[in-house]
């Protein structure tokens, strides 16, 4: 029932992105480290709103509150925040070509970063470095391929 629906491939999907959110890499590739959750709920937004919303993005939000040992609920309200300009324009950005889609992704992971940073800075005295962002242009870069991954794997698994 639940891989006939699609749900179980969906949260697999989630489930990598925490992972990869966590896994370790060599030190010097840290700061470039991808916004995994970031962009995988990007593409599901995008993908199929009518499924994924912003209770699938706050619980990944919480979820990446504990992994990463944050202050509980600074993911959860960027992400959140992130998501509504993707929720509202799904069916504009889904017709733009990778290269646009690559440049709004891009804006909403800065939004994001941003967001998570001035939280930080407020609530835990968080100092500001640029490698904070080099995310951003990481995530921005692999936008394209893990669209046509991800789009590929929901056709597979008849992710509707």
């Amino acid at each position: 029932m639940w891989v006939k629906s699609g749900l179980l491939p969906l949260l697999f999907s989630y489930l990598l992105a925490l992972v990869l959110t966590i896994m370790p890499i060599p030190s010097v590739l840290e700061p470039w480290r991808p916004d995994w959750v970031s962009l995988v709920l990007l593409y599901w937004l995008i993908a199929i709103p009518h499924r994924v919303g912003f209770g699938t993005v706050l619980v990944m939000g919480l979820l990446t509150d504990i992994l990463m040992g944050s202050t509980f609920g600074i993911y959860a309200i960027a992400l959140v925040v992130m998501a509504y300009p993707a929720l509202r324009h799904f069916q504009r950005i889904r017709n733009y070509s990778l290269t646009q889609q690559l440049i709004i992704v891009a804006v909403l992971i800065l939004m994001k970063r941003v967001i998570v940073y001035e939280l930080e800075h407020v609530l835990n005295d968080a100092v500001f470095n640029l490698p904070y962002l080099y995310p951003v242009l990481s995530s921005a870069i692999i936008w394209p391929w893990l669209f046509l991954i991800l789009r590929r794997y929901r056709r597979r698994y008849l992710i509707r």
